[in-house]
């Protein structure tokens, strides 16, 4: 792992969302055998800067530097979308974890609306 944990974020109040990726669901996961292999992505929702990266399953030393490069540039999950990454291979999971997040972010947004709403209507 490198960077923050949910708790860590939780602890210092700052808003975070997760996107995940499963070795089950990347081809790569399921040639070597290893089925229970997950990547984790931590981020901030307003910038879709990475806060912390998170690996259990085989091959996570190998790929966790992926994740730290793109922390050490201050990157957002955008670097991950945009990269290449052969196929197949669990280095893939990047981009899947960042497109899940992704997928998350419409959902905080309306949330914080709600909570701007609820806010000004007291």
């Amino acid at each position: 792992m490198i960077g923050l944990t949910e708790e860590e974020c939780q602890q210092k109040q700052l808003p975070y969302l997760v996107g995940r990726a499963t070795y089950a669901n990347n081809p790569r996961g399921q040639i070597i055998g290893d089925t229970n292999g997950l990547l984790k992505l931590i981020f901030a929702p307003a910038d879709k800067k990475l806060l912390g990266v998170h690996i259990i399953g085989e091959m996570a030393s190998e790929l966790i530097h992926i994740g730290a490069h793109v922390m050490a540039e201050a990157g957002s999950l955008d670097a991950f979308i945009e990269a290449v990454y052969n196929y197949p291979t669990l280095s893939d999971s990047y981009k899947y974890a960042a497109y899940d997040g992704m997928g998350k972010i419409a959902a905080w947004e309306e949330e914080q609306r709600n909570e701007v709403r609820v806010t000004s209507n007291k």
